[in-house]
């Protein structure tokens, strides 16, 4: 829609539409941005630090933001598993804290999960159960997952309704934080 449609009646704090911009891949230069975002919603450098770990080693597979105008107001980064081969881990996620709340971190994992179950991947989430059960991950689904961290709070999204048995091993990156 061109700017001064009707769309403009959607920006409201709290409306449906009030980012009217979509997640797409992150460009080269943004890091500075997305270092910025991680700080900020995090209260600290350890996602930054982690980010630029899974960065340096190869482990990253994608990193994706929420631009708002000339500003990033979402990111998540998806990393390759050591095993199993071919699977995704989903972190870090974050929503600026002035976004928060506006169902911006839920329709963007929400695109994540519908993507993952289209495309047959298997993409893991160490997190809240009721904010990611909300976007499309599965509690029960990953319930026969062996992992470092816990069951209770691993979630996973992709193909079918079956409960996998895997061992997770994540990217080296994660042993640092």
């Amino acid at each position: 829609m061109k700017q001064g449609s009707n769309s403009d009646s959607f920006k409201g704090k709290g409306a449906m539409f009030s980012n009217r911009e979509f997640t797409r891949e992150m460009r080269r230069g943004e890091e500075g941005k997305v270092d910025a975002l991680l700080m900020q919603s995090f209260g600290g450098n350890e996602e930054v630090k982690l980010v630029r770990a899974l960065r340096k080693t190869g482990a990253m597979a994608g990193e994706m933001v929420l631009p708002q105008g000339d500003r990033i107001i979402g990111f998540f980064a998806l990393s390759r598993f050591r095993q199993p081969k071919d699977w995704l881990c989903l972190a870090p996620v974050a929503i600026h804290p002035d976004w928060q709340r506006q169902r911006n971190g839920r329709r963007m994992i929400g695109l994540l999960s519908e993507w993952a179950r289209i495309s047959g991947s298997y993409v893991v989430v160490l997190g809240q159960p009721e904010f990611y059960g909300r976007a499309g991950f599965s509690l029960e689904r990953a319930a026969g997952l062996t992992s470092p961290y816990p069951i209770t709070h691993t979630l996973l999204a992709g193909p079918g309704a079956d409960v996998p048995k895997q061992e997770l091993t994540y990217p080296k990156a994660f042993e640092s934080i």
